[in-house]
């Protein structure tokens, strides 16, 4: 499927190093101010080539909007917008096109499909997700309405841990740090093995602010399952933390119960969610990306006719993937969140009483 969301909806499309990529987005109520300047802001933290720690690919990133706006304003039709590639090297792929690489998606690929767009990995290149931050920017415009605000930032780094979290301070760094006193030495490892030819794998946390209570659709449909399937369709993210995650496996219940007084939890171990609908706390979740599976070491690996061969790539690549992917992860919670607030206008008569007895 190349789509995700029920009521808010997106549809995502092109590769790598085709002629373009985009989507479109389906369900954007009709009267949201569309700020490009905004959609652009958002395009430019995830786009390619702004500093060593990212390839050295040089995108711009600009978003054209094709359809869904008049006047500023959506109109409740599609809204489709389109990014051109510029600066593709296919050259760089011509010695792998025969063969898998390891740790990319080329061999599963080419056993679903019988064949493959082997220039940097065609529709399963993490480019794809270049329209994801189009289409989650349209979502942030959509809950600002309701003052839902989303956060982000890397809390870790080759297993460099953060032990404080400043989200103000990831929006200027480099690398999305959000611990500002383990930051270098993030950096320092990034670059070693970057010298290395190697790669690094990260953690990124996801923060929500003033999410409502109510949103979630049991039993098949909850909150924390669409975030944690958005999350897992990214590129290179291999685990999922809602809340306190697997720490929640290590203690007793009394100490993992959020115990409720009449202003509020008390603790918010459960990540603000419960029994898969929101519960008015904060939303917290921590996304795990591995290692870049593009290095520059001689691999062991077979090709199309089952031959062992060695692979040795070439190219620009990212040599820590949940940097840039930080932000996808964000704009995919924000994709969530707003498909749930449409899903939840019908939950009430009372709401639907609102805008028809009106």
């Amino acid at each position: 499927m190349n789509s995700f969301g029920q009521n808010f909806r997106f549809t995502t499309f092109g590769e790598s190093h085709g002629k373009a990529i985009g989507c479109v987005v389906d369900g954007v109520p009709a009267g949201i101010k569309i700020d490009e300047e905004f959609i652009q802001s958002e395009m430019n933290r995830r786009k390619p080539g702004q500093n060593k720690y990212a390839t050295a690919r040089k995108e711009g990133d600009v978003i054209e909007i094709l359809s869904g706006v008049f006047e500023g304003l959506s109109t409740g039709t599609p809204l489709a917008m389109i990014i051109f590639n510029e600066n593709q090297k296919s050259k760089d792929y011509t010695n792998v096109k025969d063969l898998f690489r390891p740790g990319h998606a080329d061999f599963t690929y080419f056993a679903k499909y019988g064949l493959r767009d082997y220039r940097g990995g065609g529709r399963s290149s993490a480019r794809e997700t270049a329209s994801r931050v189009a289409a989650g920017a349209i979502a942030k415009l959509m809950l600002k309405e309701v003052g839902i605000v989303i956060n982000s930032g890397i809390s870790s780094i080759d297993g460099i841990e953060a032990s404080t979290y400043d989200f103000k301070h990831a929006l200027s760094s480099d690398i999305f740090a959000l611990d500002k006193d383990l930051e270098e030495n993030q950096k320092e490892a990034i670059i070693n093995a970057k010298k290395k030819h190697n790669s690094v794998g990260g953690t990124a946390i996801v923060n929500v602010q003033n999410c409502p209570s109510g949103l979630g659709e049991p039993i098949y449909f909850k909150l924390d399952a669409q975030i944690a399937s958005a999350m897992m369709s990214i590129n290179a993210v291999k685990a999922v933390e809602i809340g306190d995650g697997i720490d929640s496996s290590k203690v007793k219940g009394f100490e993992n119960n959020d115990q409720i007084r009449k202003d509020g939890f008390k603790t918010n171990h459960s990540g603000g969610i419960l029994g898969g609908i929101s519960n008015g706390d904060d939303i917290n979740i921590k996304v795990h990306f591995k290692s870049t599976p593009s290095i520059f070491i001689k691999q062991d690996t077979v090709d199309i006719n089952n031959e062992e061969v060695t692979c040795e790539l070439k190219g620009r690549h990212d040599p820590c993937v949940a940097i840039r992917g930080s932000v996808v992860a964000e704009s995919m919670m924000a994709l969530v969140l707003a498909d749930m607030l449409l899903l939840n206008m019908s939950s009430k008569i009372q709401n639907i009483k609102k805008v028809y007895n009106s």
